[in-house]
């Protein structure tokens, strides 16, 4: 069994997915192969998995690195799964980028990394390093499944469902524990472990379509009554989605610093009640990095040594779904996939977010039916900019860069047609010049 980890330099993420494959019994004598174009960032990870290696798996599984492009055959060479984190560009120079620029245009963000303006470029320079990956993979691992982390989720897991041949299924962290958190927020902890959900749409605008306790009473109109009162009177940090709730009829699953720039509703110049009013951090991610590259710092040299270097599985679903497939033991996951009529009012070509069983036999859709008409329409106006931008990056044509972002709920509600024209052509660039390019001119 081999396990090879893409984008290894993401040291704490690797000791998450990879800590609990090893506490796996039919993955924990695995080996682990660790890629990374970062010679110094790979080596921490090394260090960090070889001390879980010796503290979970007793030494079992076999530790190997490989660095650089030259080496990524090596690495994916009879690969059974490939896990892929990677980030190309990092904070500097590629987020400072896809932020500093917008800016100039009076266009604000808060995470950048799954739809906008951030989003879309976001994909346009990591979709060619997956690409490569795919391509080497149908040589040295053409039966081995890939497994994608990486955002924005939608746009990379959708360009590799359409033009490779590769097998994928998108993961997030957020379908696992959109329920829970719902209900702690709610003050609703009585229901915890005693619900039967349904979650659909797509990454990081998947709908909490029901929610009942296991004797088959609706929840949601009590959290209905709940997340409008609190709005109402308190100032908190899920205030767009709760907002949601109250105008739309459900909640989704990933948080409102994200949604809050997936529609034209909260973020808009010269309207900074708006801002006040919904409590939403501009400007977040950036902060994110650094805060995280802080931290890193500041944790690293005990981390190198081993001091607390604990581990308890976590709800990632990784490890989950290897398992699964191993032994033939059917699990549950929230996965990505092309929608090829599983959710009937999105387009077919959609990357979209649907309970699927996996087992020795895969990963297994299950069809889902209509949305409710306003969560569709919701849904459909992120994915037709996300299917703009897999066109251009297949086809490395400007034009459908421009008309990506035109077509983005939030940049399209911002600025003029020849503004977007403009603000791209910097972009790409600035990203062109910055060493980390978009594939297109």
């Amino acid at each position: 069994m081999k396990i090879t980890f893409m984008g290894a330099g993401s040291s704490i993420f690797v000791k998450n997915v990879l800590g609990d494959s090893m506490m796996c019994d039919p993955l924990k004598d695995a080996e682990f192969a660790l890629y990374d174009i970062d010679p110094v960032r790979l080596e921490e990870s090394r260090t960090i998995i070889q001390y879980l290696n010796e503290a979970i798996a007793g030494g079992k599984a076999k530790v190997t690195t490989f660095l650089g492009v030259e080496n990524r055959k090596n690495a994916l060479r009879n690969a059974n799964f490939v896990i892929n984190a990677i980030q190309v560009g990092g904070y500097e120079p590629s987020t400072v980028i896809d932020f500093e620029i917008p800016k100039k245009y009076g266009l604000r963000q808060t995470i950048g990394d799954t739809l906008g303006i951030g989003g879309i470029f976001r994909a346009l320079r990591t979709i060619p390093v997956v690409a490569d990956f795919a391509k080497d993979m149908e040589e040295v691992c053409p039966n081995a499944w890939l497994l994608n982390y990486t955002n924005p989720m939608a746009m990379l897991t959708g360009y590799l469902q359409k033009h490779t041949g590769v097998k994928t299924v998108g993961l997030c962290h957020s379908v696992q524990v959109c329920t829970s958190r719902l209900l702690d927020a709610l003050g609703m902890e009585e229901y915890q472990g005693n619900t039967i959900e349904k979650i659909a749409g797509i990454n990081h605008m998947a709908w909490l379509l029901s929610l009942t306790d296991k004797q088959g009473n609706d929840l949601y109109p009590e959290i209905r009554r709940r997340a409008k009162i609190k709005n109402a009177t308190e100032k908190h940090t899920d205030m767009v989605r709760f907002d949601y709730i109250d105008k739309l009829g459900h909640y989704c699953t990933e948080s409102s610093e994200h949604n809050a720039e997936y529609n034209p509703f909260y973020i808009k110049q010269g309207r900074e009640d708006l801002i006040e009013k919904f409590n939403i951090p501009l400007d977040e991610y950036p902060r994110r990095c650094i805060r995280n590259i802080n931290n890193w710092a500041a944790n690293r040299d005990a981390l190198l040594k081993g001091e607390g270097l604990q581990h308890e599985r976590s709800r990632e679903y990784a490890s989950r779904i290897m398992e699964a497939m191993v032994t033939g033991v059917p699990y549950m996951i929230g996965g990505n996939v092309q929608n090829n009529g599983l959710i009937t009012n999105l387009p077919k070509e959609a990357c979209v977010e649907v309970p699927c069983v996996v087992d020795d036999r895969g990963v297994t859709p299950t069809f889902v039916g209509e949305l409710p008409l306003q969560l569709a329409a919701m849904n459909a106006a992120n994915v037709y900019p996300q299917l703009l931008t897999i066109e251009a990056a297949h086809t490395g044509k400007k034009e459908f860069v421009y008309q990506a972002a035109m077509m983005d709920p939030l940049t399209g509600a911002q600025l003029s047609t020849d503004e977007i024209v403009s603000m791209c052509d910097e972009l790409i660039n600035a990203h062109n010049n910055s060493g980390f390019p978009v594939c297109v001119k």
